[in-house]
């Protein structure tokens, strides 16, 4: 990410988002009626025109014409996080983190998040851009949502969080969705330990990307011309993680895996029937982990 400037991917997936949003409340997966205030004049465009039945699989097409699986990969796996998140609060989670929240909207759109303390950490120019947004959607923030300010390169998580009365005794549940793949392994070394050194019980619910798609050693579409575009956002792909080798990772850094699904099978959870014509982001995954009592 540029660094005096919002994440162009962010906005992305808020223009994903909107695109679910705009879809009859029978069919959609979720509701997001803030995302389109994030969105550039021709993607907030593109969004009003979704509204419009008979508009909307022309420009649900287009989207995946010029960026294949990434609309169905973004919107199911925001669904499943939405349901791992609240599956969390209905355990006795206290305490919700969203890492590189982004546009992330999940404190204003689910009223089951109010009775949490909500804590959105991101770099400071997304940050300033998503408050400006929402300071004109709000009458006023939720008392119970703190906003952090960090630039994980340079500074550690334990830190932001300690000034912010984060309680490392509280069960807690952090989301890290679309972060990992910009990081390097120092700085994702450096969340993961302050989330194992947190109540047994946490959760750790986080995306990354096959190591095979960065590194050419496995073949997934269009994977060269993503991964050139998102070099020209300046927002390069860095890091990821082969599959067969999550559980050794997780475990060397004191978490235990509970699943981990490929865009492919997330999709499958959500799309059913129509998963068979969905295809692209393969790479794409999303793992859920815990802090095993025995930590501590």
């Amino acid at each position: 990410m540029k660094r005096h400037k919002a994440s162009r991917t962010a906005e992305y997936m808020a223009y994903f988002r909107a695109l679910e949003s705009a879809r009859a409340a029978s069919r959609r997966l979720f509701y997001d009626p803030f995302a389109p205030r994030f969105l550039s004049p021709v993607l907030r465009h593109a969004a009003a025109i979704a509204r419009i039945p008979a508009f909307a699989p022309l420009v649900d097409a287009y989207t995946d014409f010029r960026l294949p699986g990434a609309r169905t990969s973004a919107i199911a796996r925001t669904k499943l996080i939405d349901d791992v998140l609240l599956d969390a609060l209905r355990e006795g989670i206290s305490q919700v983190v969203i890492l590189g929240a982004g546009f992330d909207c999940r404190a204003y759109r689910l009223p089951q998040l109010a009775s949490a303390a909500v804590f959105e950490v991101d770099h400071p120019a997304t940050h300033a851009t998503k408050l400006a947004c929402l300071q004109r959607a709000l009458a006023e923030f939720p008392e119970n949502v703190r906003h952090v300010e960090i630039d994980f390169l340079r500074q550690t998580l334990g830190e932001v969080l300690a000034e912010n009365v984060f309680k490392l005794s509280a069960p807690s549940i952090f989301l890290w969705e679309g972060v990992t793949q910009y990081l390097t392994p120092e700085a994702i070394d450096v969340v993961l330990s302050f989330v194992a050194r947190c109540c047994g019980g946490t959760r750790l619910v986080f995306t990354y990307v096959h190591a095979g798609m960065l590194d050419g050693s496995v073949s997934f579409r269009a994977a060269t011309r993503l991964l050139r575009g998102y070099a020209r956002l300046g927002e390069p792909w860095i890091f990821g993680l082969r599959p067969q080798e999550v559980v050794g990772f997780l475990k060397q850094r004191g978490l235990c895996l509970e699943r981990d699904l490929s865009a492919a099978e997330y999709r499958q959870l959500y799309y059913r029937k129509e998963t068979e014509r969905l295809t692209g982001y393969e790479f794409y995954h999303v793992a859920v982990a815990w802090v095993p009592n025995d930590n501590h």
